[in-house]
């Protein structure tokens, strides 16, 4: 038993070059490590957005297909070839306009964001359709409505 006590009162703690040494260990890990996360929330944020744009898209395309005429509210300065988001939500091809990834203060501006349709056709029965999306942003922190 005096040999354990005696052996308990020899060991020493953590030297403080030791304790320096992991302190700097665990600071070059968290200097690796938060710009990365940034990056990724970053590039998350941005693969939403494109989402978004893609499901507007295919929303128009739905219209399109269904033969619903054009939005004549679309203000794209041709009024005859978009689908507004507020067209495309209040005719059922969007069930909810979701909000802008970017910013949380922000959200797709249902009037000025758009689907622009170009329709083509060739000498044939060939068809084709290409979709542009444009979308602008509101502050909905500044909305009454909001």
């Amino acid at each position: 038993m005096k040999r354990f006590l005696n052996r308990i009162k020899s060991e020493k703690g953590f030297t403080l070059v030791e304790l320096l040494a992991v302190i700097v260990i665990l600071g070059i890990i968290a200097a690796i490590a938060v710009p990365s996360i940034g990056g990724i929330i970053s590039n998350t944020k941005q693969d939403a957005h494109e989402s978004n744009e893609i499901m507007f898209e295919e929303a128009a395309r739905l219209a399109f297909a269904s033969g619903e005429n054009f939005d004549e509210n679309s203000n794209d300065g041709d009024e005859n070839d978009s689908y507004t988001l507020k067209f495309l939500k209040d005719k059922g091809y969007l069930e909810t306009i979701p909000p802008y990834p970017q910013d949380d203060t922000e959200e797709y501006n249902p009037d000025s964001s758009y689907v622009t349709v170009d329709y083509s056709k060739d000498g044939s029965d060939n068809h084709t359709a290409s979709y542009t999306v444009e979308t602008d942003t509101r502050d909905i922190s500044a909305d009454p409505e909001g």
